[in-house]
């Protein structure tokens, strides 16, 4: 594994200027869900931070990206060539296509400081416990914050608290990500998160894996 120690250094004054959103690409969401993936994006501007998110214009990922957009802000967003008729690209925006969910998911990172996940199906479950398996094995410090309207995520909080009872995964990783239930915190939360070494940088150590 390469030495990453000089560009963790550096990450821990790198100022937050980009976030992922992980989210459901579901028209059939909650109304109430994709008014607050709006307005989770819209703050996202009003805070001069760049969303990164998975390219479509459907469901919350697209609520999210019109909400930024709107407001003014910079969008990136990254999405697979075979998606793009499923998904709808949200064309007002900057669009990367890739040849592969890999290839989305690795440059998705690549291109972020922090992590929001919003309500999702099993897409975003895939997304999140990766990013949790890569925080596992210390492959990166980035903030990670859960949007939880009326419990959503619980069930997953239970379930990976039950793996840390049985012994299967180490209590430290509970500290690796903060839970708001109400979408105008969760701007402030990453705002609050305070940088850690290894916050960003890590992008070799996770090539790695492939």
């Amino acid at each position: 594994m390469p030495d990453l120690s000089s560009r963790q250094a550096g990450a821990a004054t790198r100022a937050l200027s980009s976030v992922c959103v992980y989210c459901g690409s579901s028209n059939a969401a909650d109304p109430a869900f994709l008014e607050a993936a709006f307005e989770i994006g819209a703050a996202f501007a009003g805070a001069g931070l760049k969303l990164v998110y998975g390219g479509g214009g459907v469901g919350l990922m697209g609520a999210t990206a019109r909400g930024a957009h709107q407001a003014g802000g910079r969008v990136l967003g990254i999405i697979p060539d075979f998606l793009r008729g499923r998904e709808q690209p949200f064309d007002d925006v900057e669009t990367v296509i890739v040849a592969s969910m890999h290839e989305r998911k690795m440059l998705m990172f690549e291109r972020s400081d922090a992590f929001v996940v919003l309500p999702g199906g099993i897409g975003t479950l895939e997304e999140i416990i990766e990013l949790l398996s890569w925080r596992r094995l210390d492959l990166h410090r980035k903030p990670i914050i859960f949007h939880n309207p009326r419990g959503f995520w619980d069930p997953l909080f239970a379930l990976l608290r039950h793996t840390i009872d049985e012994g299967l995964t180490p209590p430290s990783l509970a500290d690796c990500w903060r839970s708001v239930e109400k979408a105008e915190d969760v701007t402030p939360a990453l705002l609050d998160w305070h940088a850690e070494p290894g916050q960003t940088g890590d992008a070799d150590a996770l090539r790695l894996l492939t």
